[in-house]
């Protein structure tokens, strides 16, 4: 007898290590009545909480072997027991309950044959937001005093632990809806670009945060399809867990099967083990298939029924495995017209085309070149330890008038380069190599470039609200250029 106080101590110090740190309310409940019940050797139990939504004003809301289906049937099993504690706010024990005189009229107590109920109310402050419910019909005693005590401090103690844990929900429930309110830029800080349909890429991305729905990114190769794929799984339902990135044209056919599912030993030749594949590696994540139009018809139709049933299968394996991943796919192919020239499926293209996202080419977003520059600059004078600091205005110029069939990979490439040449701390047109142009190219851009070079500094300067130092910053260039530059148009 000696052995049920300390037991009862060590159950609630479980409990209370237990309860502080779940912060989901539907789990804490669980994991609370598990607790309760185990150390009661309860048969079955519940808890209900305060829902004005409710008929009765309360809703059951976590129950453990109840056979009748539904919260309101689990209530009204016990609704005598549970009633007498939300109105009185003390709590009930009963050794008998088909011979407690206080539940003779209870037809549901006679017709379940209950004999032990304990149930006590759960207090946050001096409301009563709920109650705790346990029985049993095969021992008269079940309960004692001392586990009706036990119980009470449970109630009180999972009482402010759901309060925490539901305004711990509710903040971030907020906190979710804030940040979608946000601008897009604000958001992806880490991207850069501000240019009308750079930010409209964002603003799409932005609005799939929330949702774990499959993404489709099109655009040119170097556009920086895997840099959006990783910003909306960073910021997305899914941070925190796996990002696997895999290049289906980068794979022999081969072996594309192998890595992406996995397999058993013996599957092939050279197969000594079992291995796992990248879809068993995302597990929980998110897994970013780059170049999908590459991939083989067989293995279009393995993706399509990991996309519709959460299931896959290890090669030479004979059991289904499930995987939760989120598939973000991506390509630089007109996959409509893949599909039109029977080379893609049409089912798969639709379950992977339920968000499409698609990323211009740098030609179509030149106002973010000087952005571009001035970032890419930073990072490789850090990197390769130069001291350089900016691009003279010549310089910059050429980097507008350039056709960049690369993208931004392209123009990465042709910056970090010019940064490791630099002889001073300002990079000159000398120091940058451009790919070889098509007959007929330079010509075309020397004839528009000043033209264009007008648009870019009036668009920027719109953007700043008329600011000369602010517009010169954000194109990387001298203020003194930027007054010359508008003197000679006439706009001084």
């Amino acid at each position: 007898m000696m052995t049920e106080p300390k037991d009862n101590f060590n159950a609630l110090y479980d409990i209370t290590r237990t309860i502080n740190s779940i912060l989901e309310p539907d789990a804490l409940l669980e994991t609370v009545l598990s607790i309760a019940m185990t150390h009661l050797s309860a048969e079955r139990g519940f808890v209900l909480l305060a829902e004005e939504r409710s008929e009765t004003g309360y809703a059951v809301v976590a129950e453990t072997n109840f056979t009748s289906k539904g919260a309101g049937s689990a209530f009204a099993a016990s609704s005598s027991v549970v009633n007498s504690v939300l109105t009185s706010g003390e709590p009930v024990l009963s050794f008998d309950a088909m011979s407690d005189e206080r539940f003779e009229s209870s037809e549901s107590i006679i017709a379940q044959r209950l004999r032990s109920i304990v149930c006590v109310p759960l207090r946050a402050g001096e409301r009563i937001t709920g109650a705790l419910y346990l029985d049993s019909s095969r021992n008269r005693k079940a309960f004692t005093e001392d586990a009706l005590k036990f119980l009470t401090i449970v109630g009180n103690l999972a009482a402010i632990a759901i309060e925490n844990a539901q305004r711990f929900a509710a903040l971030r429930a907020e906190n979710e809806r804030l940040k979608n309110e946000l601008p897009a830029a604000a958001v992806f800080a880490d991207i850069v670009g501000r240019s009308p349909k750079w930010t409209a890429v964002l603003s799409i991305a932005q609005r799939v945060l929330d949702v774990d729905a499959a993404v489709l990114i099109t655009g040119e190769s170097g556009t920086g399809k895997e840099l959006v794929a990783r910003a909306v799984h960073d910021h997305g339902l899914r941070k925190g867990r796996p990002f696997i990135a895999v290049n289906a044209s980068a794979l022999p056919e081969s072996l594309m099967e192998s890595e992406l599912f996995g397999h058993v030993k013996g599957a092939f030749t050279g197969a000594a083990g079992d291995k796992k594949g990248l879809v068993e590696a995302a597990n929980g994540g998110t897994l970013f298939l780059d170049e999908i139009g590459d991939l083989p018809p067989a293995l279009q139709a393995k993706l399509l029924r990991l996309l519709q049933e959460k299931e896959y299968r290890r090669v030479g394996d004979t059991v289904n495995r499930t995987a939760d991943v989120r598939i973000i796919a991506a390509t630089n192919k007109q996959l409509d017209a893949e599909v039109k020239g029977g080379r893609f499926r049409e089912d798969l293209f639709f379950r992977l085309n339920v968000i499409g996202i698609h990323l211009p080419p740098l030609r179509e977003r030149r106002e973010d070149i000087p952005l571009l520059a001035d970032h890419f600059v930073k990072r490789a004078a850090a990197k390769y330890q130069r001291p350089v600091t900016g691009i003279h205005p010549d310089a910059m110029q050429s980097l507008l008038g350039n056709p960049w069939k690369g993208n931004v990979r392209e123009f990465q490439n042709v910056v970090e380069r010019a940064v490791v040449l630099c002889r001073g701390s300002l990079l000159t047109a000398d120091d940058f190599l451009f790919a070889p142009q098509e007959p007929g190219t330079a010509a075309t851009s020397a004839v528009t470039l000043a033209d264009f070079e007008r648009e870019i500094i009036e668009k920027t300067l719109a953007e700043m609200g008329g600011n000369r130092t602010r517009t010169a910053e954000r194109l990387g260039v001298s203020l003194r250029w930027l007054q010359y530059r508008l003197k000679e148009w006439g706009a001084e």
